[in-house]
């Protein structure tokens, strides 16, 4: 028992780590300033594609995938995850508060529940359907929906939010299949940079001293928060940790007030609120759940 929860708090620990990190990636990437998206998404991965790669030298399967079977979900978990990366960098430039986008992109737990039905045929509950539409519904205090050009962060940083989701649940089919966790993240980097390459020649846009050093922080940020996320389910399951990654939200409104002057609209602190209490109550549902199925096993 004490090693159980010895190994859930250092789980814990790790996923905040995650949560401070990805926090920071967006705000180095907000601090960059009014450079192209694809600039911006060529350095995030870049980072992480040269620490994985490094980290994968000493592995001793080094860069083999699993099985053949594995490819279709690699290449479609770094496509529609490249694709929110690019959504979620486009709100978090315009959105106007980096804790706004950072909530939107936490709603792929949610879309993760709808996306899982899809893809693994795993049916939802009925409290699980009912945590997904409040979260949905705290989602629209964020998004403010007005019909006009104005809404468009916010609907990227939501799309960005669902493409996350489909990605994470392309990782677990992964996992399902024996994949390791660096070979994927590695796949999704290296993809992404590539991807971006082009762009980046294309659209590239001469930088301050200060640009490329947020950008190049902001690679790091993010290849530390894949470490720190990796480490994390590796100590604890996700069902036991996963709620404290939405410390990322209050990290990134820490940031945006003290270094951004960014100040949240009032119903969007109420969106989080209803966001994260459909989060959290997820997140016990799912433990007490869990208990009372190992309580029949026993019984």
């Amino acid at each position: 028992m004490y090693m159980r929860q010895r190994s859930r708090a250092v789980g814990i620990f790790f996923i905040l780590g995650a949560a401070l990190s990805f926090a920071f990636m967006n705000y180095f990437v907000n601090a960059a300033g009014a450079l192209p998206v694809m600039q911006k998404v060529f350095f995030r991965n870049l980072i992480a594609t040269f620490l994985v790669f490094f980290a994968l030298l000493f592995d001793k399967q080094k860069f083999r995938i699993k099985s053949k079977a594995c490819l279709p979900w690699l290449f479609l978990r770094a496509a529609v995850g490249f694709l929110g990366v690019v959504l979620n960098f486009y709100a978090i430039d315009h959105i106007g508060s980096i804790s706004d986008a950072s909530i939107l992109n936490k709603l792929s737990p949610f879309f993760a529940i709808l996306f899982s039905l899809l893809l693994l045929r795993e049916r939802p509950t009925v409290w699980e359907i009912l945590f997904v539409l409040i979260a949905f519904g705290g989602a629209m205090c964020v998004v403010r929906p007005t019909f006009s050009s104005d809404m468009l962060p916010a609907l990227a940083g939501f799309a960005g939010g669902a493409c996350a989701g489909f990605a994470y649940t392309c990782v677990r089919v992964l996992g399902i299949k024996g994949e390791r966790g660096s070979m994927t993240v590695f796949f999704f980097s290296a993809f992404s940079t590539l991807v971006a390459l082009p762009f980046f020649i294309a659209f590239y846009t001469p930088m301050s001293a200060w640009q490329w050093l947020s950008l190049i922080l902001s690679g790091v940020a993010a290849a530390a928060g894949q470490f720190f996320i990796t480490a994390a389910y590796r100590f604890a399951p996700a069902k036991e940790i996963a709620v404290f990654d939405y410390m990322q939200v209050l990290f990134a409104a820490i940031l945006g007030y003290f270094l951004l002057d960014q100040i949240p609209a009032p119903l969007s602190i109420v969106g989080y609120v209803v966001i994260i209490g459909a989060a959290v109550a997820n997140f016990l549902y799912r433990l007490l759940r869990g208990r009372r199925k190992k309580d029949k096993e026993v019984g």
